[in-house]
């Protein structure tokens, strides 16, 4: 007798497909809810809603952005074909912002800079996590892999220069208040205003190295289309 052949849905492959396609498709409906619940809360609210932002949708996006660290373990044992490095400062970049900056300083969750924020990572992550979501049961369509591959190029670099204005804007309260200022044996200490300012420079350097390898990434992917596309 030959050698017994799994059914697809046992198969290694179909697991790992299903897997990514589950895990896209939680990503895909977080941000979408946090994005439309802005957008009906300023419509129906005006610039009132933009200054509990945090309060109204904090939870959900630190619970998506939690989330997605999953992503580096997907890339290290395979499941996601990626570079490490660029994905790690991504997520890093946001991780430092949402967590160490905005939700350590109630202050800073009012500010408009939080909001124009939330848009913009949000306007990002669901064009792509459809567009890697559609990939995964293998369908593409020419204008999401356009559109998933061009948005980031005037978006990224904003969302960088908001970073830097809400860690510009937390200043003076890290000051204030010492958060996560502290003192070390042998007369040492750690002042966190001058570990955000150095950040800070760093997020820049961060932004060209990203931005590079997503430039690259989008004219491999460019470059080999069309590919197969499914009709709508």
């Amino acid at each position: 007798m030959g050698p017994v052949e799994l059914p697809a849905w046992l198969q290694p492959r179909y697991r790992k497909n299903a897997y990514l396609f589950i895990y896209y498709l939680i990503q895909f409906c977080g941000h979408s809810w946090i994005f439309t619940n802005m957008t009906v809360r300023f419509f129906s609210f005006g610039k009132d809603s933009v200054v509990d932002t945090f309060y109204a949708i904090g939870l959900v996006m630190r619970l998506c952005q939690s989330v997605s660290l999953l992503e580096l373990l997907h890339i290290y044992v395979g499941i996601e074909s990626d570079h490490l490095l660029p994905r790690l400062l991504q997520l890093t970049e946001r991780i430092i912002i949402l967590f160490v900056v905005i939700t350590s300083q109630e202050e800073v969750q009012e500010k408009y800079v939080v909001c124009v924020l939330f848009i913009f990572w949000n306007l990002l992550d669901m064009v792509r996590y459809t567009y890697s979501m559609l990939s995964v049961i293998g369908i593409s369509y020419a204008v999401l892999t356009w559109l998933s591959q061009t948005l980031w190029m005037p978006i990224y670099p904003l969302c960088v220069l908001a970073e830097a204005f809400a860690i510009y804007q937390s200043l003076p309260y890290f000051e204030s208040f010492g958060t996560y200022s502290t003192k070390l044996p042998f007369d040492l200490s750690i002042y966190f205003p001058y570990v955000l300012k150095i950040y800070l420079m760093m997020l820049f350097i961060g932004m060209y190295f990203t931005y590079s390898h997503l430039y690259s990434e989008r004219r491999d992917i460019l470059r080999v289309f069309p590919i197969k596309k499914k009709k709508m």
